[in-house]
């Protein structure tokens, strides 16, 4: 975990202050500054903490979603920058899907507008 860590810290820019890991995850090499928390955990867990580790469990859906339609499970490309490049092309997939579906939800508004507006004109008319 040193390791990545590290490498995050370098590709960031910033200091990671906590680490938040999944249950299966059993021990790890951190720097004595750093703290690590395992989901699922209740005791010494508040505030900040609690709220950031309901963070992460509302991304994992996600993650599962991209492996499954985003073929982030399947991997056809060769090598380290196939995995990035597999990673990278699975995370556009999925902010398209959200584009087209918000896309989808604004055109629907814009019609009923439309058609609110047909129906209301066309009974001032006959009403005149």
């Amino acid at each position: 975990m040193a390791e990545v860590l590290a490498e995050t810290e370098t590709l960031t820019g910033r200091e990671i202050e906590r680490v938040y890991v999944d249950k299966g995850y059993v021990s790890h090499y951190a720097p004595k500054p750093m703290r690590v928390f395992r989901s699922g955990k209740k005791r010494g867990v508040h505030g900040q903490i609690r709220k950031e580790l309901r963070r992460r469990s509302a991304i994992e859906p996600v993650i599962g979603l991209c492996k499954k339609d985003g073929h982030l499970g399947h991997n056809y490309l060769k090598g380290r920058n196939g995995d990035q490049i597999n990673a990278v092309m699975s995370a556009v997939g999925y902010n398209f899907r959200l584009i087209l579906k918000w896309l989808k939800a604004l055109f629907a508004e814009i019609v009923a507008t439309i058609c609110h507006a047909v129906i209301t004109l066309s009974a001032l008319r006959a009403a005149s």
